[in-house]
């Protein structure tokens, strides 16, 4: 409880709300969300377009397996994997415009690293790690695939996220290094990494109960479009808590150095800290009692 309550303190919390401000979180999230939309669904129809070449599962059939989609839901999936270009197999063109869409979201994912640790933007100078972590990202997500595939099927598929959250950890911290151009190290972006590995098992397990519901529902209102817009949610959540894991996986290397320099606040000034938000609580709802009381109409005397 002491380290929950260090942690989570008001002066630590405003600082990570603060940093998030600064890296303008919300349209950071958005930015992050629209590039990966227009890099994933390209990447996922050239996969599915080498997984029918050799023998493997469809992977419109693999979101649908995985999310338990019916009806309507699975339809627009279908329509959009299938339908939408996957079975006219593999093209020059088409694989350029599929590298720049996926370095459009690299550059968007450099830039997310960048402002939270306060680099220099270094823009295309760093194309050459921008490719390298394309094509990691892409077998970081054929090994997620493969891990939800073989481990799926469990109530709320809770083994696969849990064998899945120590890969995604590793990845992230090794993207945050690359990403940076080795500017910020490996160590420092251990917070991150655990953070958003934790909130990233959490959120897939959420996603597994509520897509289904939200694909359903897109799909009959808008049709096969419907599934776009379902997955532009999920991944507008999905980069919000990354957003947010970068924002407080940064303040945290820096509360650990300011530990490691001797600079931590002694247990009785958390204890005022939470007194005086406790206070504050409290002032507040007795203050909106009072309004409420003197709202209320005055009752009716009784009769006779």
């Amino acid at each position: 409880m002491r380290t929950l309550t260090f942690w989570l303190r008001p002066a630590f919390a405003l600082r990570v709300v603060n940093r998030f401000q600064r890296i303008v979180g919300f349209d950071r999230s958005m930015a992050l969300a629209s590039s990966a939309l227009t890099a994933l669904i390209p990447l996922a129809v050239l996969l599915a377009s080498l997984l029918r070449h050799v023998g493997g599962a469809d992977v419109a059939q693999r979101l649908i397996d995985r999310y338990g989609l019916t009806g309507g839901g699975a339809e627009a999936v279908r329509n959009l994997f299938v339908g939408g270009g996957a079975e006219t197999g593999i093209n020059l063109l088409g694989i350029f415009f599929l590298v720049l869409s996926t370095l459009s979201f690299e550059r968007a994912t450099q830039r997310l690293i960048e402002q939270s640790w306060e680099l220099a933007p270094l823009g295309v100078r760093n194309t050459r790690n921008g490719l390298r972590w394309i094509l990691v990202l892409t077998v970081y997500l054929a090994v997620a695939g493969w891990v939800h595939a073989a481990l799926g099927g469990r109530p709320l598929e809770l083994l696969a996220n849990i064998c899945q959250a120590p890969l995604t950890a590793v990845f992230l911290v090794w993207s945050g290094t690359v990403l940076s151009a080795r500017r910020v190290g490996w160590w420092d972006l251990v917070p991150f990494g655990l953070v958003a590995a934790a909130l990233a098992a959490v959120y897939s397990v959420g996603a597994g109960v509520y897509m289904p519901h939200l694909f359903n529902s897109y799909a009959t209102r808008y049709g096969p479009v419907g599934a776009v817009f379902a997955m532009i949610t999920f991944l507008f959540g999905g980069m919000l808590l990354l957003v947010g894991s970068s924002a407080l996986g940064r303040e945290m290397r820096d509360e650990l150095d300011r530990i490691r320099q001797g600079q931590r606040p002694p247990d009785d000034e958390v204890r005022r800290q939470w007194a005086a938000v406790r206070s504050q609580m409290e002032e507040r709802w007795r203050a909106v009692r009072q309004e409420i009381t003197r709202r209320r109409p005055p009752k009716d005397p009784p009769a006779g």
